[in-house]
């Protein structure tokens, strides 16, 4: 009778699942870095360099972080800042509103302001300022 030696070391390693497994993280590396190079191209309008000789109506409205409203530095309800634009667009067709919302106000309050100006069809930008500004 033979005794077979069960604890004979093995002479060889099996790689292939480590190397399927370097395959893997390497493809997942190539296309995590190609995704991340990846981005969105847009081509912004470049500034006229002559100077504007129209002078036109600026309206600059503020929303304060308890959604009170200031036009011009004095404080209105919606209802009043609706009369006011209509009343600086009699005057003057192409004068133009800048909206100022303060980072503590609610986001609603400022489309309010963005949807009166879309609604009376005055132009509008929007203010903002550099963080620690």
């Amino acid at each position: 009778m033979q005794v077979h030696d069960e604890a004979k070391p093995y002479d060889s390693i099996n790689i292939t699942p480590m190397l399927d497994l370097a395959y893997v993280l390497l493809v997942v590396f190539i296309l995590m870095t190609t995704a991340s190079v990846q981005g969105l191209s847009i081509s912004m309008p470049k500034p006229s360099n002559k100077p504007s000789t129209e002078k036109h109506d600026l309206k600059v409205v503020q929303v304060l972080p308890d959604g009170a409203l200031l036009i011009n530095g004095v404080t209105v309800s919606m209802g009043e800042l609706e009369t006011q634009l209509l009343q600086a667009k009699a005057k003057d067709p192409k004068m133009s509103v800048a909206i100022k919302g303060d980072a503590r106000t609610q986001y609603a309050k400022v489309v309010s302001v963005i949807d009166l100006c879309n609604k009376i069809e005055v132009s509008m930008g929007l203010v903002t300022s550099r963080i620690g500004t």
